[in-house]
């Protein structure tokens, strides 16, 4: 069986999708079920074994470890406007130091969900090397905390015999409804579209970039799946690893292909950063991706042209999910 932690989420249930659709059926999704309103439809028509609530996670595992083939960590609190530091601390590296012990104890191989938070304003740079761990200096508390484990795990001396912590840069897809403020930028546009007609993006408040200009790395959800599905199978390479598309894009160009999916004419009303966010505004954001190639992952990442338009199309415009 295999473990999938955040199973409601966002991207913890389009994994449990993507699982499905490579028969795997036998999953047993921890979570904190029925927090959320509405979350519960992001499970609708899945196949699994079981729900373990996430207080009750690790006196199951205790009796059912021998039976877990895979664990993949998705749970975290991850409200970049958090400041309570102690709820980081018990959900996201409390939480995650248990898990890693027991795994390492139990021969179980771990994938867990790192945050490209981690990187700060991005002034050492993208790269996923374990050396430039200690000199990042995120700008919350949240990627501190995602930091803080990612050093912690490396400098374990016992550790699972394949382990790999992703860090996840812009992602956006299917099943983030729920998410309120902390939804992608494009389910955001695609509802200022759809009701206003226009979109707000950010004036540029430096004179080498333009308005609309400043650069992100988007990735696609289900990129995101494919990369945790081939560590799954690959299980060796264990370490830290970058997961975007490793080419930034344009803010403009985002909402560029929001427009043609919906077939409206493009508008675009740029609007003032917030001074209290303005100096620590990120312009450019780009995972090296590197190192996720040099043991063998291939696929191409989807464009963010081809991306928008199956999200657009097959899933806001319905209401559906994935």
């Amino acid at each position: 069986m295999i473990v999938i932690t955040g199973a409601e989420g966002f991207i913890g249930s389009c994994l449990v999708s993507r699982l499905n659709k490579d028969g795997y059926n036998d999953l047993i999704l921890v979570d904190d079920f029925n927090t959320v309103a509405d979350r519960d439809k992001n499970l609708n028509e899945k196949k699994f074994t079981a729900k373990v609530n996430r207080t009750d996670f690790f006196a199951w595992i205790a009796q059912n470890a021998n039976e877990v083939e895979f664990v993949f960590h998705i749970g975290a609190r991850t409200d970049t406007t958090e400041t309570d530091e102690q709820i980081f601390k018990v959900l996201n590296l409390d939480f995650s130091q248990q898990l890693f012990h027991i795994c390492a104890n139990e021969g179980i191989p771990l994938v867990y969900a790192s945050s490209a938070a981690t990187y700060g304003e991005g002034e050492f740079g993208y790269n996923d090397d374990a050396q430039s761990l200690a000199s990042l200096k995120p700008l919350n508390p949240y990627g501190r905390s995602k930091n803080d484990f990612d050093k912690w795990a490396l400098a374990q001396e016992k550790q699972p015999y394949f382990w790999a912590g992703l860090k996840f840069f812009n992602v956006y897809g299917p099943n983030e409804y729920h998410k309120g403020r902390m939804a992608s930028v494009v389910f955001h546009a695609y509802h200022q579209i759809v009701e206003k007609g226009q979109v707000q993006l950010f004036k540029s408040h430096r004179p080498d970039y333009k308005d609309g200009e400043q650069k992100r790395d988007f990735i696609y959800v289900k990129d995101l799946c494919d990369v945790c599905v081939f560590l799954m199978h690959h299980r060796k390479n264990s370490g830290i690893y970058n997961l975007g598309s490793g080419t930034a894009r344009k803010w403009n160009d985002l909402v560029h292909a929001i427009f043609v999916a919906l077939n409206k004419p493009v508008q675009i009303n740029y609007v003032d950063i917030p001074a209290d966010i303005r100096e620590k505004y990120q312009y450019f954001t780009e995972a090296n991706m590197d190192k996720l190639k040099q043991i063998g992952y291939n696929k191409p990442f989807t464009s963010i042209e081809d991306g928008v338009l199956d999200y657009v199309s097959n899933y806001l415009v319905p209401n559906t999910f994935e």
